[in-house]
């Protein structure tokens, strides 16, 4: 079986930011952090019957929403009550998503004696005129503070979100990569802002900067963070030696996890390839804590399906995959990946390298291209 991972929702956040798609609610009363927590060890507990699990868990991603606005001991009685239904692995990586907004000294400090290991610190921008621009609750100056606490907390690996393609012609993202940088991240995620659909964006979108300028900008700020240390090794992850995001790096690789909490998704191994399981929760933080146990829902991935969902996500990573890789994932013969891989070799949009299969750099530009020839046909 694959490696597993657990995924927890918090949907909560201050302010619903204009670009966001995630499952997040604006803060409208006090939030009711018991009941939640109540309610994930719940549906933690029922995923784990339904699905027989007895395999350990090798990586916990707190995500939302914005999970720093749980207090410690809310966290400590997640954390602990998970502890007790599931084996954790030696050395797991514990991440927690945080706003700059939310950080302080003390808080974060009892955040890292509670086991967590690994902050994703919400930056996006350091300019002020577009923080305000992407409805940002923080400041330039609460950032870079934040990024103190979280050293001062004792975490020696952390990220911070960047994005560029920013509503503003004249601004060039290098000033935030650089100011990233000094800052001394372990990770920087790096990515562009899109219109996603049902966000305020895309029913009023911004004016943003041609995509030429766009391209350009990314190239530089590519290279600046290489030359700092920075090697990038998914599509908008960029980290220094041994300092991966571990359970970003199990998504890609097709690996298992599962999600709980209101409009987590998870995925599940039971038999390969006659059993890999997609499953979801209810969006509605009120509906989810109604019947945590049994809100959502889940589906069986068909065997026609599996090429294309193996490769979407791989091919994500620099180091693209194998063949070992694919057959212990998918639990499919290599010969279920052609005639699709061998157009995309012929062509140019994939390599070979030993045993790796990866994106050229034509191919890493055009990868909606390449998963459109792994679209299963009739």
């Amino acid at each position: 079986m694959p490696p597993l991972s657990l995924y927890i929702h918090i949907p909560w956040c201050i302010k619903k930011c204009p670009y966001c798609d995630f499952n997040s609610h604006a803060i409208k009363t006090d939030t009711p952090e018991a009941r939640y927590i109540d309610a994930l060890l719940l549906d933690l507990a029922a995923d784990l019957q339904r699905y027989a699990i007895t395999r350990p868990i090798h990586s916990i991603f707190i995500g939302g929403g914005t999970p720093s606005l749980f207090s410690p001991e809310s966290l400590n009685r997640l954390l602990r009550g998970v502890e007790q239904q599931v084996t954790l692995a030696d050395n797991i990586e514990i991440t927690l998503e945080a706003n700059p907004g939310t950080f302080e000294s003390q808080k974060f400090a009892e955040y890292r004696a509670l086991g967590i290991n690994r902050l994703s610190i919400g930056v996006q921008t350091f300019n002020e005129a577009l923080l305000k621009k992407l409805g940002r609750v923080h400041s330039s100056s609460e950032a870079q503070r934040a990024a103190e606490i979280a050293h001062q907390a004792g975490f020696d690996n952390f990220n911070i979100d960047l994005m560029f393609g920013l509503p503003d012609d004249h601004f060039d993202s290098l000033n935030d990569v650089n100011s990233a940088i000094s800052l001394q991240p372990t990770h920087i995620s790096f990515y562009q802002l899109t219109m996603e659909p049902n966000t305020y964006f895309h029913k009023f979108p911004p004016q943003l900067p041609n995509d030429d300028h766009i391209f350009s900008m990314q190239q530089r700020c590519q290279q600046q963070l290489a030359t700092h240390g920075y090697s990038q090794y998914e599509i908008s992850a960029y980290s220094q030696t041994g300092r991966q995001c571990q359970h970003n790096l199990n998504y890609w690789r097709f690996g298992d996890y599962l999600g709980i909490g209101a409009g987590a998704h998870g995925k599940i191994s039971n038999y390969l390839p006659e059993s890999v399981i997609r499953s979801f929760k209810a969006k509605s933080p009120e509906q989810y804590l109604q019947s945590p146990q049994n809100n959502g829902g889940s589906e069986i991935v068909a065997h026609s399906e599996l090429p294309l969902e193996f490769i979407m996500n791989n091919l994500r990573l620099k180091q693209g995959f194998t063949m070992e890789n694919y057959q212990a994932n998918t639990g499919l013969a290599i010969h279920s990946l052609e005639p699709a891989l061998s157009g995309c070799l012929k062509q140019g949009l994939i390599i070979q390298q030993n045993d790796h299969y990866r994106c050229s750099e034509q191919g890493w530009n055009f990868l909606d291209s390449i998963l459109g020839k792994f679209i299963p046909t009739g």
